[in-house]
C-alpha cells in the first residue's frame, strides 16, 4: 500500500463554505499554509475562487491578486504547491511562481488553454468530476449509475489530457465528492472507490467538512465534521485512494498513519 499523501487546503477566499474569509489576507494564508506543512501536509492546495454549491465565478485578475502572493511565499518550502484553478492564466502565473500541480475541478472543461499550460510546464494535474458548474451542480443531480458515469468521465478526461500533451504519469483523478452528488451518490462512490482506482492513476479524495457528513451525523455544522472526514478518508485509503485533501491536517495525518500501519499488517508487510 502506498503511503497516503496529505493535501492541505489554503482557501484565499471570502466565501468558501467552511473557512471563507479566515485566510483572505495573504499573510494569514501564508502562515496557515506553513502551519499545515508543519502538521504533515506534503501538498498545499491554494485557491482563490470558491467552488461551493451555488457559487459564482471570480474575475481572473482578482483570482490572481489573491493567490499569487501566497504561492510566491510558500513555494520552495517543505510542501509542494498546488494551484486550485480552472483558468489557464492563473495556472501559468502560479506555475511560474513555483507551483508544480494544477488542481482543476472542471477536469479541463472550462478553459481550452489549460491543458497546454500544464503540458508545457511539465506539471502534475488533478482532474475532477463535477456535474455542470458550481452554480448549478446541486440542482437535482441524477446519474444512471454514479460510479460508472464518473469513471467513464474520468477515463475520457484522462485520454483528453494525454492527447493534449500531458504525460499520463502526470495525471491524478478525483471523483468529486459533493460536486453534483446527493448523499447517496457520495456514499456509493466511496463504497465502490476501487472501481475508480482501477483506472490506474492516483485518486484524490476531498470529503473534508462537507455537508453530506453533517447530514449523516444528525445535522453537524462544518466545524463539527472532523470525525466524519476521518472516517471517509480511512475508508477511501482502504479502497486505494492516494491523496487526501483536508482542512484538518494533523488529525487526518494521524488517522491515516495508523490505518496504513494496520492495513500493512493485514497483508503481512511488517510487524
Amino acid at each position: 500500500m502506498q503511503a497516503p499523501v496529505i493535501m492541505g487546503i489554503v482557501n484565499v477566499t471570502p466565501d468558501s463554505f467552511s473557512d471563507g474569509g479566515l485566510f483572505l489576507d495573504a499573510g494569514a494564508a501564508v502562515e496557515h499554509g506553513r502551519r499545515l506543512a508543519a502538521e504533515g501536509a506534503a501538498i498545499l492546495d491554494i485557491g482563490g475562487e470558491s467552488t461551493r454549491p451555488g457559487s459564482e465565478g471570480v474575475p481572473e485578475d482578482e483570482e490572481l491578486r489573491r493567490v499569487l502572493p501566497v504561492v510566491e511565499q510558500l513555494a520552495g518550502g517543505e510542501a509542494r504547491i498546488s494551484i486550485d484553478t480552472t483558468k489557464s492564466a492563473v495556472a501559468r502565473a502560479a506555475l511560474e511562481a513555483g507551483a508544480t500541480i494544477v488542481n482543476d475541478v472542471s477536469g479541463f472543461r472550462f478553459d481550452p488553454e489549460l491543458p497546454g499550460v500544464v503540458a508545457a510546464a511539465g506539471a502534475d494535474c488533478c482532474l475532477m468530476h463535477m456535474l455542470g458548474e458550481p452554480r448549478t451542480m446541486q440542482d437535482d443531480p441524477r446519474y444512471d449509475d454514479v460510479v460508472s458515469d464518473v469513471k467513464s468521465f474520468l477515463e475520457e478526461r484522462l485520454a483528453f489530457a494525454v492527447d493534449q500533451g500531458v504525460g499520463e504519469e502526470r495525471v491524478w483523478l478525483d471523483p468529486g465528492i459533493g460536486f453534483g452528488k446527493t448523499v447517496d451518490h457520495n456514499l456509493e462512490l466511496l463504497r465502490r472507490l476501487d472501481e475508480i482506482v482501477a483506472i490506474g492513476r492516483p485518486v484524490v479524495i476531498g470529503t473534508s467538512r462537507k455537508s453530506f457528513l453533517g447530514r449523516l451525523a444528525g445535522g453537524r455544522d462544518e466545524t463539527h465534521r472532523l470525525p466524519g472526514t476521518i472516517a471517509t478518508n480511512v475508508l477511501a485509503l482502504e479502497r486505494g485512494a492516494t491523496v487526501f485533501r483536508v482542512h484538518d491536517v494533523a488529525q487526518n495525518a494521524d488517522a491515516l498513519r495508523v490505518a496504513t500501519a494496520t492495513f500493512r499488517l493485514d497483508v503481512g508487510e511488517g510487524a
